[in-house]
């Protein structure tokens, strides 16, 4: 009997992303990772492992003028805001609007700050300057006095005591005053016009003030102060019994502090009872630091040069006790310098070079953030760290941004970059995108050695901040046309999916899926979307074959749920479903004699949600060759 065989129908394969990590824009679409993406703007990770459309901003208001953005600081619980040239306090009233209360002048130019002693002192490259939480003024106004010298005798002499001011031009002299002597020699000329003091103890052992022209006459061109009686020898037997303060105007001593723009705050043991400050564009690689407890007082003495020939310092970081200053431009390819404080034993403190270190530039100084291991900073090449178990290495820096650093490397502008970190993420904005370093997800990736592991990354196009800030939880940022915006912070809230009024769009694109064997021939079938369930919210699905894209499916109504409120209903998308759970949505398809098949799941409707929780396809590869038609 004759037998006849049926052909068995192709198999049918499927394929599932549960997992989405992050972007990859460093590789070819064929060879990302299925779980990454090779295009995703305006996606953030949710939850591990599932990402959602990020949240929009409104423009809380806009500086005076138009006014650039330089510089936002924060002081307890104030906010300032610095725009063009002008110190504005940040009020923010109970129905949710923002306004600005001018405080005083700031020059046109990036600003930074630090705070010590319940005090913000600000940086802007012309003036040293600090807020006290209702005045703004400048340092060297109320700059320390220091006594230069002590034990010294009416014609000279004397030991040592403290170095010069840089931010002030008054200094103190203490003299042993001897029985007869009137004419008191100080350790410098052609004082200034500025008023002489003194004091003289008395036999009460009491500080009694002298004043010019009535107790004593001063030769400035000499530095001779003449008593009309001589103050005598001391009641208290080795105690100084003769102060005399003078003025003195030292050429390029105030620019050097009042022309810093980079601050850190350090100490002896990594203690924080001391300023250093560097970024004077007019003295490169040079930094000075404070005296003790005293941000008012930069001995002029008191410094390091830390590279010569070319380089300048471009921020500090703290680890293990030590304080690491960046070196951008050395000629000697020195990237790191790195100090200790120590006590001499005469209780004087000592910042010594303990090592140098070889690596990637820093490029930018509003890019150091500080997360819980580690501080992040922007080189030429990308998002690097250091670690403290590096400090004693010859190589220091780790890339931590390898899947975006392709767009990094391209960025024009790297050195005006801003960054902060926002929640669990290090936000960078530089040249109109936001990029974000997912710290809780971390990859060892094997195309970077080097680095112990990669984060992964998301970014956020068409943004345009110059200064990022945060306002509680919210993140926040500043323009070059003077607007303050706040991206929205509840993600259940629907009336926050919009940029100013304006549609998001969002998509997470799968890599190129070319099936068992790539050079087969495909036919896809199907596809599923786990959506993340939301009043409004859907997905459009599109198919890129041969280079061109189409849409192969939408998930209409059947992700959206109905609260009972009718708040955020659009009756031309109204369902009656009650279900907040996430939705499985399939949708058959038919993409023939494909060889591989890219899909992009995409929502850009105003005021929609979106999240996705896994994805998959259906194809089936019956085994011809794939032959371009």
């Amino acid at each position: 009997m004759a037998q006849f065989n049926v052909p068995s129908e192709t198999a049918r394969n499927s394929l599932v992303v549960e997992t989405f990590r992050g972007v990859d824009l460093n590789n070819s679409p064929s060879n990302v990772d299925k779980s990454r993406s090779p295009a995703a703007p305006n996606m953030i990770r949710d939850q591990v492992g599932k990402v959602r459309k990020r949240m929009g901003y409104t423009t809380k208001l806009t500086a005076p003028e138009g006014a650039a953005i330089n510089g936002v600081h924060h002081l307890l619980e104030e906010t300032l805001i610095h725009a063009g040239v002008k110190l504005y306090r940040l009020v923010k009233a109970t129905d949710g609007t923002w306004s600005l209360a001018e405080i005083g002048a700031m020059a046109n130019a990036r600003s930074r700050s630090f705070v010590f002693d319940q005090k913000l002192y600000l940086l802007d490259g012309a003036t040293y300057q600090v807020y006290d939480g209702e005045t703004l003024s400048a340092v060297a106004d109320n700059a320390t006095v220091p006594t230069i010298i002590i034990s010294r005798r009416p014609t000279g002499g004397g030991q040592v005591y403290e170095g010069l001011n840089l931010l002030g031009k008054k200094w103190t002299e203490s003299f042993l005053g001897t029985a007869d002597a009137t004419e008191y020699q100080l350790t410098t000329k052609e004082l200034s016009d500025d008023p002489v003091t003194a004091k003289v103890l008395d036999a009460e052992g009491n500080w009694v003030d002298k004043v010019e022209n009535t107790d004593f006459t001063v030769d400035r061109e000499k530095g001779i102060v003449t008593f009309t009686t001589a103050p005598g020898e001391s009641p208290v037997k080795g105690q100084d019994n003769v102060q005399i303060t003078a003025s003195k105007v030292r050429e390029d001593y105030l620019d050097a502090i009042n022309k810093c723009t980079i601050a850190a705050v350090y100490g002896v043991g990594g203690s924080t009872d001391r300023v250093f400050l560097s970024g004077n564009a007019a003295k490169p690689g040079i930094d000075w630091y404070s005296n003790f407890e005293d941000p008012a007082f930069f001995p002029d003495t008191s410094y390091t040069k830390l590279v010569r020939d070319g380089g300048e310092v471009t921020g500090y970081a703290v680890l293990s006790n030590t304080l690491a200053a960046f070196i951008n431009g050395a000629s000697d390819e020195r990237n790191v310098v790195v100090r200790g404080g120590t006590l001499d034993e005469d209780g004087d403190a000592l910042f010594r070079v303990s090592n140098t270190m070889i690596g990637q530039d820093a490029v930018a100084p509003d890019t150091f953030c500080r997360t819980d291991k580690e501080p992040l900073f922007l080189t030429e090449r990308g998002v690097f760290a250091i670690t403290a178990e590096e400090l004693t290495g010859e190589k220091y820096s780790q890339e931590r941004s390898y899947y975006i650093g392709s767009a990094l490397r391209a960025a024009a502008g790297k050195r005006e970059a801003s960054a902060c970190i926002y929640g669990d993420f290090y936000a960078l904005a530089l040249g109109g995108t936001i990029y974000l370093l997912d710290l809780q997800q971390k990859t060892y990736e094997r195309n970077s050695p080097y680095s112990s592991y990669q984060y992964e990354c998301y970014y956020w196009p068409g943004i345009p901040a110059t200064v990022l800030f945060l306002d509680g939880d919210a993140l926040c940022f500043g323009t070059a046309d003077g607007r303050l915006c706040r991206f929205g912070t509840n993600v259940d809230d629907v009336t926050g999916y919009n940029d100013n009024g304006e549609a998001i769009d969002a998509y997470w694109e799968t890599s190129d899926f070319d099936g068992k064997i790539f050079f087969h021939v495909k036919t896809f079938t199907g596809v599923a979307v786990r959506l993340a369930a939301a009043i409004n919210t859907g997905v459009a699905v599109y198919a890129q074959v041969r280079g061109v894209w189409k849409q192969v499916f939408s998930s209409g109504t059947k992700a959206r749920y109905f609260d009972g409120s009718f708040r955020y209903i659009d009756f031309s998308k109204f369902t009656f479903s009650t279900d907040r759970t996430p939705r499985t949505l399939f949708g058959k398809i038919k993409i023939k004699k494909a060889d591989k098949v890219r899909f992009r799941l995409q929502n850009n409707v105003l005021n929609e949600p979106f999240g996705l929780y896994a994805f998959g396809l259906q194809f089936k590869e019956p085994g011809g060759n794939y032959k371009k038609r």
